[in-house]
């Protein structure tokens, strides 16, 4: 089996979750750095918090997280030693507008942004850049309520023209929103929202989904705009969803569930509201602006490729005294018997990515690019200084075997491959960095206490290998 010989290998990371520095060089505050790690993290991320102030006792992850502000160029050269041609990252909005919605960026900000991707550029990797990854200034969420409001599609267009403008000839590939469907989940942490008891939610949520939509393709026609060489794609938090049974109760009850998720795909990749989901507006009462000129801005600039995260598929059934469930990636899932699960309780399903990549290229015949697949696990540094995380190679192993099986036997197109993440970092569901997911090691514990020493695990080389063969050595 063979994948093409321009497939882009790689890695994926976020700002939030990488950068640390979080009052260095003029940045703003930013949704996440109020977000703890604890036993209160999962109620933040769906609901936020009330107000912007440091409460005692709480450790805030982001803000420091492994520092790769300052630890960027040593960081990449240990990517490109691995062979990547393609690294996968985000920006910080709070780096570049402070507030959010001033009219002039915060230069120092993109300084440091332009120093990664030239960096990247000498090692001749190629940076997919995310705009929105789980990112939002504060200032927007107290003054404007975040993207419950109209005006922030200006804003967020403000920072994307800067983004196009400034990194013009070094950065070609861009994610317009990070798991744009993770809305529905995790709606503070998503977007920033923050949706009072009062409130009707489903209104809040689809109103806030509605304006990113508008944003992401106003977005895609900047970017052609400013360069034609842009390539702009959506990205999903994909996996699909089997019936606990084969009644027909359960497979539709599977069907809707993969239609909450496909909805956003659906408006970005096809350039219209499905059906489905404008019978469901009318059902809730759920009042979207579908004015003649949205509705031809959104088809006139759909995206160019599709990224999408696979860590697992989930399971339904539409018995309600079934409900012996796990949790996996921040999607509630009931547990399937037969499959694996990891430390953290995720599901474990290599067939499932090539079933997912099926369901998508079958429903869209646009490119893919698996910009995110990884397991978080707890790696112990052995006496000698190893770090043997043959588990980890396991899972990666027949992952990727099952995503060239969808290429080659299967016939779908796929871009690239960036696992998640290749340099350990704070998760984003749990907030911890013993949740590690590298194939390199960082010395720092749940507290943000250590070295922040950089260590290579196996999987380095492993990985290494995986690339310089596109694949043929597993």
């Amino acid at each position: 089996m063979s994948l093409p010989t321009n497939f882009l290998w790689g890695g994926a990371t976020a700002a939030n979750q990488t950068e640390g520095a979080f009052d260095k060089a003029s940045r703003g505050r930013s949704n996440m750095d109020f977000v703890p790690s604890g036993p209160l993290r999962d109620e933040i991320i769906v609901n936020g918090v009330a107000d912007f102030t440091d409460q005692s006792g709480l450790y805030y992850p982001s803000r420091k997280a492994i520092d790769m502000y300052h630890h960027y160029e040593e960081d990449i050269a240990l990517f490109a030693e691995m062979g990547f041609s393609v690294y996968r990252l985000s920006i910080s909005w709070s780096r570049i507008f402070p507030n959010g919605d001033e009219k002039e960026p915060n230069e120092e900000g993109l300084k440091f942004y332009q120093q990664v991707f030239e960096t990247c550029q000498n090692y001749n990797i190629e940076p997919l850049v995310t705009i929105s990854h789980f990112e939002c200034p504060t200032h927007l969420i107290e003054h404007y309520g975040s993207w419950t409001n109209k005006k922030m599609i200006d804003f967020y267009l403000n920072y994307c023209n800067t983004l196009f403008t400034r990194f013009k000839g070094l950065v070609k590939y861009w994610i317009t929103f990070n798991e744009i469907n993770m809305i529905l989940h995790a709606p503070y942490m998503a977007t920033g929202i923050r949706i009072a008891d009062e409130e009707n939610k489903n209104q809040a949520i689809y109103q806030a989904a509605h304006h990113q939509l508008i944003a992401s393709a106003k977005a895609t026609k900047l970017a052609k705009e400013i360069d034609s060489n842009n390539q702009i794609g959506c990205m999903l938090a994909a996996g699909d969803t089997y019936g606990y049974t084969c009644a027909p109760e359960d497979v539709w009850a599977a069907k809707l569930a993969d239609r909450e998720n496909y909805f956003f795909t659906d408006v970005q990749v096809r350039g219209y509201y499905p059906s489905y989901f404008k019978k469901r507006l009318e059902r809730e009462k759920i009042e979207l602006d579908f004015s003649e000129n949205v509705l031809d801005l959104l088809s006139n600039h759909t995206v160019d490729f599709i990224g999408f995260s696979y860590y697992s598929s989930s399971l339904i059934s539409a018995d309600p005294a079934i409900q012996e469930t796990t949790e996996g990636n921040l999607f509630p899932t009931l547990n399937n018997p037969y499959l694996k699960s990891s430390e953290w309780g995720w599901l474990i399903d290599p067939l499932g990515l090539r079933i997912t990549m099926n369901s998508l290229y079958d429903r869209y015949q646009k490119p893919l690019f698996i910009v995110e697949n990884g397991l978080g696990a707890n790696d112990v540094v052995e006496p000698d200084g190893m770090i043997n995380d043959d588990y980890r190679i396991d899972y990666l192993r027949e992952h990727i075997k099952m995503m060239i099986a969808a290429v080659d036997e299967d016939g779908v197109d796929l871009m690239g491959y960036t696992s998640w993440g290749p340099i350990d970092l704070v998760s984003a569901s749990s907030g911890e960095l013993s949740k590690r997911y590298g194939f390199i090691y960082v010395d720092q514990n749940n507290e943000g206490t250590g070295s922040n020493e950089r260590k290579k695990k196996k999987s380095f080389e492993w990985y290494k290998q995986v690339i310089k063969t596109n694949g043929a050595v597993l």
